[in-house]
């Protein structure tokens, strides 16, 4: 790979990176153009490496082609959301139990001072820290896991449901939820830990439909 190739390559994952940030932040909304030349313009870059990120990002499931040349922020429907919260209670549940088994002194002290910054943020009521942290919780547990495989399933999707995460206003059962995690997987007990991550995935479901859809689970009268 030449220097040129590797400088086109940092831009576009830098590109890639800041436009993913903004529909997860909700600075692009469902429904959004993006414009090679407006996104280039505001990002100070060619339209190349946007016209590779916004390919990515169609990848990844933030954002479709309604036309061959016209390209719009996903709205997600239910059926978007039921299948990656099945995907999430599969990986994540199994994950607890690992790490439940695996945990070290270090990385439950990490967990623990992540459920502090948790806590300040969901008093000042600032969603997009909040969303951010809840992505590194779940991480550092998959981490705790140490299972590199799973950690490699989950990465295609973990944007998506950060994404979704985002839009789940209940904060404070948010961060109730984890300290019961923490607890679960603090004891060492694997089952206890798988449960609580199940109760936690499928609370966190709920949440997350009647705040997109304003309804009950997809099917519900």
């Amino acid at each position: 790979m030449t220097t040129a190739e590797r400088s086109l390559g940092a831009v576009r994952e830098k590109v890639l990176a800041e436009l993913r940030q903004d529909i997860v932040a909700g600075r692009l909304r469902p429904g959004d153009r993006l414009v090679e030349r407006e996104l280039a313009e505001r990002l100070g870059v060619s339209r190349v490496p946007v016209r590779e990120a916004v390919r990515a990002l169609v990848a990844e499931g933030f954002v479709h082609f309604d036309t061959p040349r016209r390209a719009l922020v996903r709205r997600l429907d239910a059926t978007d959301v039921q299948e990656l919260f099945e995907l999430r209670e599969a990986l994540e549940v199994y994950a607890a139990g690992l790490a439940a088994q695996r945990a070290t002194p270090e990385a439950l002290a990490d967990l623990s001072e992540l459920l502090d910054r948790a806590a300040v943020a969901t008093g000042a009521e600032d969603a997009e820290t909040i969303t951010d942290i809840n992505t590194l919780f779940h991480d550092r547990i998959l981490a705790m896991a140490g299972n590199g495989l799973l950690m490699s399933v989950m990465e295609p999707v973990d944007g998506r449901l950060r994404w979704m995460t985002r839009r789940n206003e209940e904060w404070p059962t948010l961060l109730a939820e984890h300290r019961e995690l923490y607890a679960a997987l603090a004891s060492g007990d694997p089952e206890r830990a798988r449960a609580s991550a199940l109760g936690h995935v499928r609370t966190n479901y709920r949440n997350t439909v009647r705040q997109l859809f304003g309804e009950g689970e997809p099917g519900e009268e």
